[in-house]
This record gives structure tokens, sequence and C-alpha cells, in this order.
């Protein structure tokens, strides 16, 4: 029961976040292109590579914060289900160069930044 609530005080904040990211990304950069999905699969990403190889090959962490943070910070923060849901729309309106781009932006990039995430832990 212990690690179902650090879980939950994890996802808490990585729910929150997530609806404050997509908020910002509206009204400061389009309502018509999902980049708040995009931002979140991108930090998100980053944040899960960098933070699991830092606490597993870098420095001693309580297991709970892994807990607290690849759990239920990272599970989430990130929204594949609505990346999906967004592509699928984006086709549904025929837009196929936008799904597309869509599609290979968000998996190119999170792969990258789950690569640049652990690079910068191992170098510390």
């Amino acid at each position: 029961m212990n690690d179902i609530f650090w879980i939950s005080c994890g996802a808490i904040i990585g729910a929150n976040l997530r609806y404050l990211v997509n908020r910002f990304s509206i009204k400061y950069l389009s309502a018509d292109i999902p980049y708040g999905t995009f931002l979140v699969n991108l930090t998100g990403s980053f944040i899960l590579g960098f933070f699991l190889v830092w606490t597993l090959e870098r420095v001693e962490v309580d297991p709970r914060w892994r807990l607290f943070v690849a759990v239920g910070f990272c599970g989430a923060y990130t929204t594949f289900s609505s990346f999906s849901y967004e592509t699928y729309r984006l086709i549904e309106q025929s837009d196929y160069a936008l799904a597309a781009l869509n599609f290979i932006c968000n998996n190119l990039f999170s792969l990258l930044a789950v690569i640049a995430g652990i690079v910068l832990a191992r170098a510390i």
C-alpha cells in the first residue's frame, strides 16, 4: 500500500503539469497542432531516461523515488494515448502530412530525448 501512495503522489503532480503544459501550448503556440502532447512526450521521455539512469547508475536513492518519478509522475505526465488519438484525428481530417509529421516527430524526438537524458545522467 505504501508503494501506491508514492505512485499516486507523483501522478497528481504529473497529471496537473500535463494539463498546464497543454493549456500553455494552446494559448501561446497553436490550438490546431497538438504541441502540448509533443512537449510532454519529449520532456517526459527526457526526464524518465535521465532519472532512471541517474538513480540506477550514479546515485543511490530510496526505491520509492523511482515509483514517485518514473511510475507516478512520468506515467501521468506523458500522453501516448492522447498522441495516438490526435494522430488518428488528423488522419480522419485527411491531414495525412501533419499526421505523419506528428507520428514521426513524437516517436523520433521522444527516443532522442530518452537518449539525451541517459547521456546527461552518465556524464554528471
